[in-house]
């Protein structure tokens, strides 16, 4: 049995996702090369999709909870003129109306009414959980699943291609190269079935290639297959240390030494103003850059949500 890699406290691996890998795949692939199973990732990834996808060795493993709330943004290619029963390439198809002639103009509007708060009905193929069990079990098992709508933000959706194809079975369908920007819990393969909706078509994806997660993007993601060398190399994988992931992502308050050990200990001491309407987790730094803890503001102090230190 090989043995276990010393990895430290951990840190975080932005991994550029491979088409046909689930999440789960990619995770036991590090698993094997970090020689830990302390690994996690922040956010799925479904097969089809490539791109970012951020994973956390060791004690970085508890901060993906909080980095899977972040923003997040793609690009994909939607389909007009067919619908799949997964809402993407890898489904069968349920409908094909064609799409052929459409106008910039009305796809621009289409899109527009998707752009902002929205409320938007999950795909049926989603993780979402009903009364215990995933959607995709239930559609998997023949169900006819409901789910309903939840509000989510699209910060920014934007067209830059249009053009006409003929697909496999000779019907004539319009892609559109899209970008989206969007909060957590978004579903792109649901804009797509939208987008088709509301112009008569039907959609669905092709493509889709996640290009950020916070302020986690491609510029700094590493293939397997480049893992991989390094494993073979017997070099360090290259990850963000424990420490740089939090400052890169959360508000930091220094601390002195004595407040370090107290926060480290769950004292919930008083924040400085400055926090006050913070929103969501921030690190505590102690002296010497040590990272010690994530906490919330509540009724003025630090309540602890992970202690690192």
């Amino acid at each position: 049995m090989a043995r276990r890699r010393d990895n430290g406290p951990g840190g975080l691996i932005v991994v550029d996702k491979p088409a046909g890998f689930t999440s789960h795949d990619v995770v036991a692939k590090l698993r094997g090369m970090a020689r830990t199973r302390r690994v996690g990732h922040a956010g799925t990834l479904d097969p089809m999709a490539t791109g970012v996808l951020v994973l956390g060795t060791e004690k970085a493993t508890r901060l993906l909870g909080h980095l899977a709330l972040t923003e997040k943004e793609y690009v994909a290619t939607v389909r007009l003129g067919q619908d799949t029963v997964t809402e993407d390439a890898e489904g069968e198809l349920t409908a094909s109306a064609g799409a052929s002639g459409l106008s910039r103009e009305a796809v621009e509007a289409a899109v527009a009414k998707l752009t902002g708060d929205i409320l938007q009905v999950p795909s049926t193929v989603s993780a979402v959980k009903i009364d215990g069990q995933r959607a995709y079990k239930r559609v998997r098992q023949g169900e006819d699943v409901e789910l309903a709508a939840r509000p989510v933000t699209v910060s920014s959706f934007a067209v830059h291609d249009l053009h006409e194809e003929t697909a496999e079975d000779g019907t004539p369908v319009t892609d559109l190269l899209v970008s989206v920007a969007c909060s957590s819990g978004t579903y792109v393969r649901a804009l797509a079935r939208d987008v088709g909706a509301a112009l008569g078509t039907g959609g669905h994806l092709t493509a889709l290639r996640r290009t950020r997660v916070g302020p986690y993007g491609l510029d700094g993601a590493h293939t397997l297959e480049k893992l991989q060398e390094y494993v073979d190399a017997e070099e360090p994988l290259p990850s963000l240390p424990l420490g740089q992931a939090a400052a890169a992502y959360f508000p930091r308050w220094d601390v002195s030494e004595e407040q370090a050990r107290l926060i480290g200990n769950g004292a919930q001491l008083r924040m400085p103003v400055s926090f006050a309407e913070a929103e969501g987790p921030v690190a505590v730094f102690g002296p010497a850059d040590s990272f010690v803890a994530l906490v919330e503001e509540k009724d003025g102090k630090a309540r602890s949500l992970a202690v690192f230190a």
